[in-house]
Order: C-alpha cells, then structure tokens, then sequence
C-alpha cells in the first residue's frame, strides 16, 4: 500500500496528526497528507452526543425505581480528552480501540451515582412525580462533577423521561389512585347536590330579600306620600290663617278709615244733622224744626216774641 496517504476530517472532528511521537498539527476539520509508517492520527469528535440511560434505584422507603433519561454532552478540551482516552484512527479511518464508547459510559455511571443520591432522599410518591427535581439537581451536580471537568466535556443537557415504580407497586398505586378519585367522585357528588341545596337557599334568601326590599319601598312610597299630603294641608292651613289675617287687616284698614270719614259728622248734633239730611237746607224747614224744639222746651222759655216779617214769610211760603 502506498505510504503517503491523505487526511480530510469534518469540521465536527478534531485532529490531532502526530510524527514521530511529536504533535505537528492540531485543529478541527483538518485537511492534509501524511506519511503513514511515521504518523499517528487522533480524531476527537466535537459534535454533541447523547447517551440514554436506566437506572434502577431504591427510594428513602425502600421502594425499587426505575429512572430513564438521556444525558447530552460534548468534547470542549479535545487536548486533555485525548491525552485520557485512545481517539487514535486506524487506516481506514475507525478508530483503533474501544475507548471512545468508554466516555459516555464514564459520564453515566457519574449520572447514575448523583440520581441515586437524590432518589434516596425521597419516598416513593415524591419520586415518582420529581422528575423535573431530579433533573435539575443532577445536571448542576454533574456540570461540577470532577468527572466531568477531568474528561474535558462539557454537560450540555440532562432529561430524565420516566420515574416509574415496580408493576405490583404500580398496580398497587392504581388502585389506591382510584379509590381516591372514586372518594373524591362521591365527594363531588355530594358537593354538588349540597351546593344545589346551599343555592336554593340564597335564591330563596334572595326573594324574601327582594319582597322585604319591594315592601319597604312601598312603605317609603306610602310614607313620602302622606308627608306630601301633611306639607299641602300644613301649607294649606298656613294660606288659611294668612288670608284670615289678611282680611281682618283689610277689615281694620277699611274700619280705620270709614271712622276717619264720619268723626266729623260724628261730632254734630244730631238735629242738625237731621235737619240737614232731612230739608236739604230749606230755611223754613229749619225754623219749623227750631220753633219744634222750643215747643218741647216750652216750660223753659218764659216770653217768646216773634216779628211780623218773620210769620209773613213763613205764611207767605205756603
């Protein structure tokens, strides 16, 4: 076979081309020619891999477990990977040992030991249901793992996909399960048909509620209304009494002044007052009523002598 050969790696291989014993050129995705019969060529993948993995552990009750994930990871130190495990390549290009399916086991058997620890430290049912916990604390564990940073690998992700119990166990849980769901149906049951009764009774509260609401509108109604009527009768009685006194002022006023008018005629002699109402201011009328009130007088007057001008023009008045 001829011993120059040609070397053209991927971007996602590092490699490593050593010469008689000495490293001569390094990198990813390499592309070159070799003398064969003096040189070594090593190829560390770069690439992210993913190991599976399934763990049987025992929980902090003594419970068998049964844990499935996957751990994801990739060479970040090629150099210090290299220098701990064989990545050599033979000439047709595999590799010449088995120690590059020795990482990921080295890496799971790390994962194993940190899951054991967490499951130990929970019952049965918390387990079952922390795989999320377990998740997290194991990669944070892992990530700071001296396994890990001897390796050169960096932890890229951890998935933990099942926790699950022994099948007795499993049928056990299931049937405890379903008691419970089947005590929390009857509860519900009973739930509803004693939300059905509470609901009832506030809709019945609610009605006489509403009817002592209705009642004690209406008698508000009833109440403003006879205050209403109270207010027009005590306005009306207010208009009554002003009137009153309004007419008897009236009355006073026209009282004052009719006895303004007649206190001069109240001053005259009535006589004359009839004389005057009675002849309308004849002159012999008023010597007859004169001659009249001497003749009542007549024991009064002792002499009464009368001219003759004074009888003629009473006679020549007729």
């Amino acid at each position: 076979m001829f011993p120059i050969r040609f070397m053209k790696a991927p971007p996602t291989l590092y490699v490593l081309h050593f010469k008689h014993g000495k490293l001569k050129r390094e990198g990813p995705g390499l592309s070159f020619f070799y003398w064969a019969p003096t040189s070594s060529i090593v190829g560390v993948p770069l690439a992210s891999m993913d190991a599976p993995f399934v763990f049987h552990e025992s929980t902090a009750d003594f419970q068998a477990v049964t844990v499935q994930g996957q751990l994801t990871f990739r060479i970040a130190d090629a150099q210090r990977t290299a220098s701990l495990l064989d990545y050599s390549l033979d000439p047709r290009g595999k590799y010449a040992t088995d120690d590059p399916q020795k990482l990921p086991e080295r890496l799971i058997h790390a994962t194993q030991t940190l899951t054991r620890a967490v499951t130990a430290s929970l019952g049965l049912r918390q387990a079952l249901g922390a795989a999320d916990r377990i998740s997290t604390e194991v990669l944070a564990a892992l990530r700071e793992s001296e396994t890990a940073t001897t390796l050169g690998v960096e932890i890229l992700g951890l998935s933990i996909l099942t926790v699950r119990p022994t099948p007795e166990m499993a049928k056990a849980l299931e049937a405890e399960a379903r008691e419970e769901l089947q005590r929390g149906a009857d509860e519900a049951v009973y739930a509803r048909r004693n939300a059905a009764v509470e609901q009832e009774r506030r809709i019945r509260e609610s009605e006489l509620s509403t009817e002592i609401a209705v009642e004690e509108k209406k008698r508000q109604i009833r109440e403003t209304q006879m205050a209403a009527d109270i207010a027009v009768e005590q306005q009306r009685a207010a208009l009554i009494d002003q009137k009153v006194d309004n007419d008897r002022k009236d009355a006073d006023s026209r009282a004052y002044a009719l006895s303004i008018t007649l206190k001069p005629i109240q001053e005259l002699d009535w006589r004359k007052l009839m004389m005057l109402s009675a002849t309308g201011g004849d002159p012999r009328t008023t010597i007859a009523l004169a001659f009249q009130e001497m003749a009542g007088n007549a024991q009064k007057i002792g002499e009464l002598n009368m001219s003759p001008e004074l009888l003629h023009s009473l006679v020549k008045g007729k």
